[in-house]
């Protein structure tokens, strides 16, 4: 015998609606894997009590690593801190003409870039909820400007839809939208919910469901001044004698549903992801010179790890400088604070306990692709009125974004003209980077025809190929089992980075899990 039907609640009725929308089902997605939370931090720590004189080393110049150099050195400890490359900030990273990149493997890039343009391979935007990364930039005078998430302007792009032909994402928003809303106000308008709601819910459902599909009287999604004020016009409304706007074409419902373009249209429905989102003004990185600015006579540059041995009295550290291969030295601390990521770390000698080595052993790290592209005029702005925000496509660039600063400049910009993950990224991992470069352009002219004429200058980062950290961010083999064995003290030694966090691949993951690590040590050191 089947089990009865029940009818829906109210709040399930309403989680429906939501999904049309496209926020509750990214949302609730969002929340299962524990990133669609705002930060839970409320302000500087607090690291109360004499430390007498602990010493700590810190491995890591990246967020975490200076984070915790900077916090650890005001409350009284001794600090210092081996960094592999030549500058701070690991993943807060921006490349500017002039900069050179060599990637594992030998392969080596000079950025070409106009002064004052720049790209960022590593993180690029922060959304208004990260707490930790605001409050650090405003307390080391970081200036912030608004990053464009979402601009209804840009493209959504299918080689297998319309022809191949990029459609406005207004476009597709609001005839989804308002077929949608249709269709749920024909069953609603029939009787079909009367178990679920009440009469007067059902007046108000009609009500919204008008507004939220730009519907007419009959609740019809057609051709009106309703729909096209959302999608746009085949004349614009304007002045004197063919100031009159003229309406276009919604189109159908099934050519809608089977672009499959719709499933871009959640893409700044998460938290992550939703506007207000800031970058600092001029590149990522200023984030990681402000904070280096602070610890950097703290500070050992062009230093490889290559052991980590603990003991009962304190942890010894055996690196090689970089710049004279085959020489080892060591320092000794009191504890350590490990920010390495674990793709590094897993190939450092050290002596720690079982579980945590199980977790180093096992994480493997995502991989991914990031192409910045340089042109010289912003046709994006100048010929098609795209200011800001991101195109998505099923090509292997995955998507477009365009710059969020110097609106209006005449003379070049900078585009992110790909952004892959996975099976596709490692595609372009496999290709030297001009031709990573030339594939991205070639794929990006089919929605910029502009591409070929305006092009002149490239970088591509394959994130598998960064030496310093062999990977984008770490991915658990399991997390609900293995967390708490990774982030516990082990004797002296603790760890911290984005991959000790579920804020993974973000900067403020990367923050949180470093307070979180330094408050323990110092808990350990004070009270025993």
């Amino acid at each position: 015998m089947s089990e009865p039907q029940l009818a829906p609640t109210r709040r399930q009725l309403l989680g429906m609606i939501g999904t049309v929308a496209g926020a509750s089902a990214m949302y609730q997605a969002m929340a299962m894997l524990g990133v669609a939370h705002a930060s839970p931090y409320t302000g500087p720590v607090r690291l109360e009590g004499d430390p007498q004189g602990a010493t700590v080393l810190v491995l890591g110049a990246g967020l975490a690593g200076m984070v915790a150099a900077m916090e650890l050195r005001a409350a009284g400890y001794s600090v210092q801190v081996l960094e592999y490359r030549e500058k701070a900030g690991g993943r807060c990273w921006t490349l500017r003409g002039g900069d050179r990149y060599t990637e594992l493997g030998g392969a080596e890039q000079e950025v070409a870039f106009t002064e004052g343009n720049y790209f960022n391979p590593g993180p690029w935007r922060i959304p208004y909820h990260h707490h930790a990364v605001l409050d650090y930039c405003q307390r080391l005078g970081v200036e912030l400007e608004p990053f464009l998430q979402d601009n209804r302007n840009a493209y959504l792009h299918s080689t297998t839809a319309f022809d191949g032909t990029p459609r406005r994402q207004r476009e597709i928003s609001a005839d989804y939208r308002g077929h949608v809303a249709e269709l749920l106000s024909k069953v609603t308008d029939q009787g079909a919910l009367e178990q679920m709601v009440s009469a007067e819910d059902r007046a108000l459902l009609l009500e919204s469901l008008r507004s939220f599909g730009a519907l007419d009287s009959e609740m019809r999604y057609q051709r009106s001044s309703s729909a096209s004020g959302r999608r746009g016009y085949e004349r614009a409304p304007g002045g004197g004698v063919e100031g009159e706007p003229i309406p276009n074409d919604p189109l159908d419902l099934s050519s809608v549903l089977q672009s499959r373009l719709w499933q871009h249209l959640s893409a700044s429905d998460s938290m992550n992801t939703q506007m207000p989102m800031f970058q600092p003004r001029g590149g990522m990185d200023m984030i990681a010179q402000a904070m280096q600015r602070e610890v950097e006579d703290l500070i050992r540059f062009n230093t490889r790890v290559v052991a980590l041995e603990q003991d009962d009295e304190g942890v010894t550290v055996t690196f090689e400088d970089r710049r004279s291969p085959g020489s080892t030295e060591q320092l000794r601390a009191d504890y350590c604070v490990c920010t390495l990521p674990f793709s590094v770390l897993g190939q450092v000698d050290h002596n720690l306990s079982g579980p945590l080595s199980n977790v180093i052993d096992t994480m493997h790290y995502a991989s991914s692709i990031k192409v910045g592209l340089e042109f010289d005029r912003r046709f994006w702005e100048e010929d098609e009125q795209i200011f800001g925000g991101i195109t998505y496509t099923d090509l292997p660039i995955s998507m477009i974004s365009y710059p969020s600063n110097d609106y209006f400049r005449r003379g070049s910009g900078v585009l992110l003209g790909a952004y892959s993950w996975g099976a596709t990224s490692y595609q372009f991992n496999a290709l030297p980077p001009e031709d990573r470069i030339a594939r991205a352009l070639d794929y990006g002219a089919q929605i910029h025809p502009q591409y070929r004429d305006h092009f002149t200058s490239g970088v591509a980062v394959a994130w598998h190929r960064v030496p310093w950290v062999m990977g984008c961010y770490g991915i658990w083999q399991d997390k609900a089992a293995q967390y708490q064995d990774a982030v516990a003290m082990d004797r002296r030694v603790v760890m911290a980075g984005e991959h000790l966090s579920y804020l993974p691949a973000w900067m403020e993951g990367a923050i949180l899990s470093s307070l979180d690590a330094i408050s323990r040590l110092h808990d350990r050191v004070v009270n025993g």
